[in-house]
């Protein structure tokens, strides 16, 4: 039966609106379009053998796939799990896709959405460049070859999910010592925030209608923060949240603002940054155990060598840890943050949650 159902569903994703039907579209959500960085990464980095940020090796994987997919947790992330709660496969990896259309070994482009998202990436250009990363513009342009080039129908785009998170390896960076900013910190904000508008504008021409921007997690406490000289460890490194929440706010600015500047979209912003405060506020409602540390790594916190290089440790059971490795969270935790996103309420996701924003009906302009 399941199987049967999701054909059907993949048969409507990949049809074209019919004319009796040409003022709605459908409200079925047939893929996922995934933008950003290590939080969605699903491989992207793994495929190019430029880049030298990876997670291809264990114990990335361990207690979902069993094996490293290139996904920096141990587990799926939120794109996989809304997935999951939609119906359709996980997306892969842009560079795994075109490897595969490449050399034959698959016939067109996936019908439930690709994931373009590239660990060590920001939304400025120059973040992480000299280590082979996909930038947040290299991977809008992807995107726009394949929707011109029409392996990515306009009814699929129409009715897909878009999902946004990047802006933590920015907002890090700015704090390494080796690399003193130029701009103040509302200055270096404005200026990430204005290229997460012109993504936005590019996916709105490129035919987008359902979009959620992810707010940033409290970066600040993540334990790689041990990396930074004067940063606190005994408590989160309150400089770099500012940041955060300056960003969160311009991002939900931007959100409130689609109705009216982008006609016909529905836009979402998932705040993602309480949800987690909620899990370090009060760890054993969600079953942590620990919302400090990483489960793998090595040194201060665990977050001063990554999980899986030489010297690494692992915590007996990762889904009591709300840190995976140095920066990323666990599976546990990226099902929680999932759950709300999906279902939550509105200090959760608004002005809706996903599982609305996917059975809305758009009106089409």
């Amino acid at each position: 039966m399941k199987t049967t159902l999701l054909l059907l569903l993949l048969l409507v994703c990949s049809s074209s609106v019919s004319s009796s039907d040409s003022s709605l579209i459908s409200t079925a959500v047939c893929g996922i379009f995934t933008f950003g960085d290590s939080i969605f990464d699903a491989g992207n980095n793994h495929f190019n053998k430029n880049c030298t940020v990876q997670a291809d090796f264990p114990p990335y994987g361990s207690s979902f796939f069993h094996y490293p997919t290139g996904r920096f947790t141990n587990g799926r992330t939120v794109a996989d799990f809304i997935s999951q709660f939609i119906g359709i496969p996980l997306q892969k990896p842009y560079y795994e896709v075109q490897i595969e259309a490449m050399t034959g070994s698959r016939k067109g482009y996936p019908s439930d959405g690709i994931n373009f998202a590239s660990a060590g990436s920001g939304v400025l250009q120059g973040t992480n460049k000299n280590l082979g990363v996909t930038s947040l513009q290299e991977q809008l342009q992807q995107f726009q070859t394949l929707v011109e080039q029409n392996h990515i129908g306009k009814t699929l785009v129409q009715k897909s999910f878009f999902f946004f998170e990047s802006g933590s390896n920015d907002i890090f960076n700015y704090f390494l010592p080796f690399a003193p900013p130029t701009l103040d910190p509302d200055a270096y904000v404005q200026a990430m925030l204005t290229q997460v508008t012109k993504f936005i504008d590019q996916i709105y021409m490129l035919g987008t209608r359902r979009i959620a921007l992810f707010s940033l997690g409290p970066v600040g406490c993540a334990p790689a923060r041990a990396l930074l000289p004067g940063a606190p460890i005994n408590r989160c490194f309150g400089k770099m949240n500012l940041m955060v929440k300056k960003y969160n706010e311009g991002l939900e600015c931007l959100v409130n603002d689609m109705p009216i500047k982008y006609p016909g979209v529905v836009g979402v912003y998932g705040e993602t940054y309480d949800i987690v405060q909620r899990f370090r506020a009060i760890p054993t409602r969600y079953h942590f155990s620990d919302v400090s540390s990483a489960c793998c790594g090595g040194g201060t916190l665990g977050g001063l060598l990554q999980c899986g290089k030489k010297g690494y440790k692992t915590c007996a059971n990762p889904n009591e840890f709300l840190f995976w490795d140095y920066f990323h969270p666990s599976e546990h935790a990226y099902r929680i943050i999932s759950k709300a996103l999906w279902g939550g309420k509105k200090y959760r996701i608004r002005p809706l949650n996903l599982k609305a924003l996917a059975n809305i009906t758009l009106t089409r302009v």
